[in-house]
């Protein structure tokens, strides 16, 4: 079954950008997913095709229609659709390897790409649109997002990456950072390669792998590793029960 991608947008122009090369570019041309960016403003009724109006209560910027959007939202995912609907937003819930994983066992997604200072909430609550964010910043436009999101989710699909172990011996999946990775040369520059991982001792190698991703994560990530490495056991003293 092909993973469809529906990308809204007032900047159709930008997909498949990146999307386009590399292992999402082949796996596209054969048909493993397929791409549709839809213009939002395609939806619009009046001559300028007006997508945003002023925010209600004042303030500065623009905000995105609710009805221009429902309709946009609806052509692209009727009610027989089984696909999530997400909104690229800095205020969604961070997305994770699992949520990525999640999407790529599914049927695709529609993507809403938000502009100016956001969506109105009504079109938010009305539509279901589960928000994701990539990142505590802020872009132009939730188009880069989606990229980011669609390239994530594509190189899970069956069949695109060459080694399917590529996509389970990585950061994240285990809840830690990857471990480092070395190649020939041996030596570059006075530095060599770790001698375990020349030994051919699997057993000592998957040790030294672990024990430098659960480094690499309470060093550079310590809220992954608070969540995923337990605690050492607390010593008993003397007299404790």
């Amino acid at each position: 079954m092909t993973f469809r991608a529906t990308v809204l947008t007032l900047y159709p122009e930008m997909f498949p950008g990146a999307l386009g090369v590399s292992l999402a570019g082949r796996a596209l041309e054969a048909g493993t997913w397929s791409l549709d960016a839809v213009q939002i403003r395609d939806f619009a009724s009046d001559k300028h095709r007006t997508v945003d109006d002023t925010p209600a209560g004042g303030g500065a910027g623009m905000v995105m229609r609710a009805d221009i959007v429902a309709k946009a939202v609806d052509a692209a995912s009727p009610a027989d659709d089984d696909r999530p609907r997400l909104l690229m937003s800095p205020r969604g819930k961070p997305l994770t390897q699992a949520r990525v994983r999640d999407l790529a066992a599914g049927p695709g997604v529609v993507i809403l790409c938000g502009r100016f200072e956001g969506v109105d909430q009504r079109v938010i609550d009305a539509r279901g649109l589960e928000e994701v964010s990539i990142g505590d910043y802020i872009l132009s436009g939730g188009e880069p997002a989606a990229l980011v999101l669609l390239d994530a989710v594509v190189r899970l699909l069956p069949g695109v990456m060459g080694n399917e172990a590529s996509g389970t011996e990585e950061s994240f999946e285990g809840g830690l950072l990857e471990h480092p990775h070395y190649t020939r040369p041996q030596d570059f520059e006075g530095r060599a390669i770790p001698e375990v991982l020349l030994s051919g001792n699997h057993r000592k190698i998957a040790e030294w792998r672990r024990a430098q991703a659960e480094g690499l994560t309470m060093e550079r990530r310590p809220d992954l590793a608070s969540a995923c490495l337990e605690p050492p056991p607390t010593k008993k003293r003397s007299g404790d029960a």
